[in-house]
């Protein structure tokens, strides 16, 4: 049971009982009623502005209006007192008998207590954590574990169907640099002595047994192979040891993700479903050649003072318009999350929930543009700040 479902019904079939009428005869609107803890504890247990919202609409004072609703409200066996507060709040102490009724409800529904269907099945995407597989999860990291993994239980304890996502971000050039670094650790368990790690290079300790099991798995036969197949391989043993590492301090605080999506199918078959997003978005009016002006302070990555491919975000909400393919044919780290987007949107989500740390707000109006533009406004999406 809601207690404050419960009491706004309640109170709503006192209004009824009043038979109010609004200015043009009818029955007033009560969808800005609401039921709520009182500001002061001291003055009961719940509280209704019912008085004060259906005062100008009935045409009446707030304070005569509130005396009459709670001369209505006693009549509820449920209510000990009613009260009028200030300009015509009405503060509610509930009887004893209702509070043992709760517990004894409380009791017999166990774990269950609270659960509902609301959501009434309504499938929701959410993301989170999705920290870089390129070493240990910070305390940033788990905050946002934290939080995702609760409100996606709580959404799912409220009837949703609920998909817990983490994105592994195991494209673009931290990826070459993590595997550079792996490299260096595994000459380093071949006995070779690396010296200082060079800057731009991980330095994390994290890396040394990632070195050592590649050293088990290859010996030096890595060192014999071309340079770019080696760094494939090391590349791609060196994601899975930082997932491994990652999921293992997760389960340590009972997260766990019902999908891990990897960034990189995102640019297989030569990044096919970022040019088929891409397309879509050109179908639909979005995308046009053109040249951002200067931005004001640091320059993002994604600037060139030469004609890119832009996604017109303006026009659905962004406060500017977003590069997604640059000067020399290269794809921004935006045009994945556009291809990112589309591919949960084919899963036939009804919303998208994206839980990120507080560092990210600059993405919080492209997300929503962009939610606009590849669904015209059908998916709702959401972004968490933490």
């Amino acid at each position: 049971m809601n207690i404050f479902a419960d009491f706004t019904e309640r109170v709503r079939k006192a209004i009824e009982a009043l038979d109010l009428k609004d200015k043009e005869g009818g029955a007033p609107d009560l969808t800005r009623v609401t039921v709520e803890p009182p500001r002061d504890a001291s003055h009961g247990d719940l509280a209704t502005n019912a008085a004060m919202v259906l005062a100008k609409p009935c045409g009446q004072n707030p304070r005569a209006l509130a005396d009459r609703l709670v001369a209505e409200l006693k009549n509820d066996p449920a209510i000990v007192s009613a009260d009028v507060a200030g300009p015509g709040f009405v503060n509610l102490r509930l009887a004893d008998t209702y509070w043992h009724d709760l517990l004894r409800n409380v009791l017999a529904a166990g774990a269950d207590y609270g659960r509902s269907t609301m959501g009434d099945g309504k499938r929701v995407n959410v993301e989170y954590v999705s920290a870089n597989p390129t070493g240990p999860m910070h305390v940033g990291h788990c905050r946002g574990a934290v939080v995702g993994d609760t409100l996606a239980n709580l959404l799912a304890f409220s009837g949703y169907s609920v998909v817990k996502e983490y994105v592994i971000n195991d494209a673009g050039s931290q990826i070459d640099v993590l595997g550079r670094s792996a490299m260096l650790r595994y000459r380093e368990a071949l006995g070779e002595d690396i010296g200082e790690i060079p800057p731009g290079l991980y330095p994390g300790e994290y890396l040394k047994p990632v070195g050592e099991a590649l050293a088990k798995e290859f010996g030096r036969a890595l060192l014999q192979m071309p340079e770019d197949d080696a760094l494939a391989i090391v590349k791609d043993r060196t994601v899975d040891a930082m997932m491994a590492m990652i999921r293992e301090d997760l389960a340590l605080l009972n997260v766990h993700h019902d999908v891990f999506f990897s960034e990189r199918t995102l640019h297989n078959d030569n990044a096919r479903a970022i040019r088929k997003a891409i397309a879509d978005l050109t179908m639909k009016g979005h995308i046009y050649k053109g040249k951002l002006p200067p931005p004001k302070g640091e320059k993002p990555d994604d600037w060139e003072d030469r004609e890119q491919t832009l996604f017109r975000s303006t026009a659905v909400g962004d406060d500017m318009d977003r590069p997604l393919v640059k000067s020399d044919g290269s794809f921004t780290y935006f045009a994945a999350d556009v291809a990112y987007l589309e591919d949960k949107v084919g899963r036939g989500f009804d919303e998208l929930i994206y839980v990120l740390g507080a560092d990210h707000g600059g993405y919080v109006k492209r997300l929503e543009a962009l939610a606009r533009a590849v669904t015209d406004g059908k998916v709702k999406l959401t972004v968490l700040l933490c």
